[in-house]
């Protein structure tokens, strides 16, 4: 027994050190991935910064030297921010040491505003005269309306291409609800707030087909104006080739004019060999958009600005609370304005927003800060995928409204919506509950029984006021009346192209139009830009986004449409009760 105890003690005194040895060496290794990644990128003569948009692209990402730790499964998500893009473009068009820039994507992880501005981007950076080819083995319609741009488009000759227009599809729970036995009970004003329809109905509203095809006709437009421009092909060319299909191969597409020629990768790299006087014996220096984003600015500023403009970036949901990536929380967002209010060497602000909305009452608390800064000094709205509903709401105080003409914004309404699963409970499985109450309304929205007609009124004055008031905000804001905002609000929403010609947009423009533009304002010619709110500790960051990719794996990594759709309900669930939101998550394909 002596011994036993003996062994026992070494073996747990053993398995102490061995774990604490091993938190030692891991936090080493982590130390060191963070120093390595702070080291600025050295960048050789001749280069060619490669673009490839592996990364999912959002407005500004977090810093993640853990990007490239490879955890199977758990691995942490990927991005990259649309600020470090552009900053990394404009740099390589001043970069004598970048020759050109080489294109490669088969599609890209981003919103149709976020790939205009990228767009802009590139067709500044030709001004330079430097080189822009783009090569891939399959051009999606996004990956080629950026492609459009470059001076050569290849791809592979048993390759193919996506040309036959825009879709929109939603999905309708409203026959499964019902065979499960939940009750949705929905108030709304407008009769294109249609965010609630896919729990009431089985198909789309007359209405909501309606607006759905004005701002998915407005985008597709544009995008067919740009490579119009860009390939010097017809418009309704553009559209014959659509809607008779006939980008069906590789060789249609070359002889309808959409690709230049079709040749191997191999034959691709001797292209750009000779672009860059390299000889074909030997590699092709390149440098990737992740690594040059690290590299020194290529224009020596002289010392450090003292007036500052900020960018206050607020993306995803808006909820109540601090929120955090991918969600605007009220708290949060409200004190990173008042932050830039309040610091005196900061002349002018950006508000970069990029949201469907979400709770009436977060975007009441984010929109007064907004007007209280607007009181001291000027505030730029910087739109950019989406800034539609509760997106709107926070804007509409701004100067100045800048959007891509593919945004998607307005949807000027409020919608209440509450779930009753008694029928489920009781017929379905046997469940019943019983309640004691103190009042006559103590259980008012609860989840185990519907609402009483006198409830329903209640909610539906509630949803009435916010409503008067979100459109009083928005009239204010853009010195027009209440009744102009009411009759392009009704919860419609449009394409950034429909919202300037209703008012609702002063200008077309991304985020380096809106700092510049903020600058102008402000009346300051020297400055620098900074950041709110300030981004996470790596470390948490990692953390945070391995816990989100369990959740993935976790209801089936191959199942990522079921997992967008369980997001949407889930969403919608969880935040019962009022709400100013877009009317389903929108991807344009």
């Amino acid at each position: 027994m002596k011994s036993f105890f003996k062994y026992l003690l070494a073996t747990i005194v053993g398995v102490f050190i061995a774990s604490f040895l091993g938190f030692l060496i891991m936090m080493g290794i982590f130390g060191a991935m963070i120093s390595s990644a702070d080291k600025p990128v050295d960048v050789k003569d001749n280069s060619i910064l490669y673009l490839n948009f592996s990364e999912t692209i959002v407005d500004r990402a977090a810093e993640n030297p853990f990007g490239d730790l490879d955890l199977g499964p758990f691995a942490s998500v990927k991005q990259i921010g649309l600020n470090n893009i552009l900053k990394a473009i404009e740099n390589a068009k001043e970069d004598s040491k970048i020759k050109g820039i080489y294109i490669e994507a088969i599609s890209i992880p981003a919103g149709a505003a976020t790939l205009e501005e990228i767009r802009d981007a590139l067709i500044d950076f030709k001004e330079s005269g430097k080189f822009i080819i783009s090569y891939s083995d399959i051009y999606s319609q996004k990956a080629y309306y950026l492609a459009s741009v470059a001076d050569n488009i290849y791809m592979n000759p048993e390759g193919g291409m996506e040309w036959m227009g825009l879709r929109s599809e939603i999905m309708f729970y409203k026959n499964a609800l019902e065979k499960l036995g939940i009750e949705p009970q929905i108030i709304r004003h407008g009769k294109f707030k249609s965010a609630v329809e896919p729990f009431m109905l089985d198909k789309m509203s007359d209405a909501n087909r309606e607006q759905t095809l004005t701002y998915m006709g407005s985008i597709w437009n544009h995008w067919v104006k740009g490579i119009a421009q860009s390939r010097g092909i017809a418009a309704d060319e553009l559209n014959r080739y659509a809607d008779e299909m006939l980008i069906t191969n590789a060789k249609a597409s070359v002889e309808y004019g959409l690709i230049d020629s079709l040749i191997y990768k191999d034959q691709l790299i001797d292209k750009l060999k000779n672009l860059t006087d390299t000889d074909l014996k030997k590699d092709l220096t390149t440098i990737t958009l992740a690594k040059y984003i690290k590299a020194p600015s290529p224009v020596k500023k002289k010392g450090l600005a003292k007036n500052k403009i900020a960018v206050v970036y607020a993306q995803g949901e808006i909820n109540m609370g601090e929120g955090g990536d991918g969600v605007i929380g009220s708290e949060g967002i409200s004190k990173a304005i008042r932050e830039a209010r309040r610091d005196s060497s900061i002349k002018a602000i950006v508000f970069r927003v990029n949201s469907p909305g979400g709770s009436a009452l977060a975007s009441e608390v984010i929109w007064r800060e907004v007007v209280l800064a607007k009181q001291a000094k000027p505030v730029i709205i910087s739109m950019g995928d989406l800034a539609a509903s509760g997106g709107y709401y926070i804007a509409a105080p701004g100067d100045v409204i800048l959007a891509s003409p593919t945004t998607i914004t307005g949807s000027i309404g409020v919608f209440g919506m509450y779930f009753s699963v008694k029928e489920g409970m009781n017929k379905k499985i046997g469940l019943t509950v019983d309640v004691v109450k103190t009042n006559k309304y103590s259980d008012f929205g609860s989840v185990y029984r519907p609402l009483s007609a006198q409830e329903r009124a209640i909610s539906q004055q509630g949803v009435e006021d916010i409503y008067q008031t979100f459109i009083g905000h928005v009239a204010e804001g853009r010195g027009i009346t209440k009744d102009d905002v009411d009759a392009i609000g009704q919860g419609r929403v449009w394409s950034g192209v429909n919202a300037m010609d209703i008012k609702l947009v002063d200008e077309f423009g991304g985020l380096k139009r809106a700092i510049a533009l903020a600058a102008e304002k402000a009346g300051v010619e020297e400055y620098r830009v900074v950041d709110l709110p300030k981004l996470k500790d790596p470390f948490q960051s990692f953390m945070e986004d391995l816990s989100g990719n369990a959740k993935v794996m976790l209801l089936g990594k191959e199942f990522t449409f079921i997992y967008k759709q369980y997001e949407h309900i889930n969403s919608m669930v969880k935040n019962q009760g009022v709400q100013a939101r877009i009317p389903y998550d929108l991807e344009i394909y």
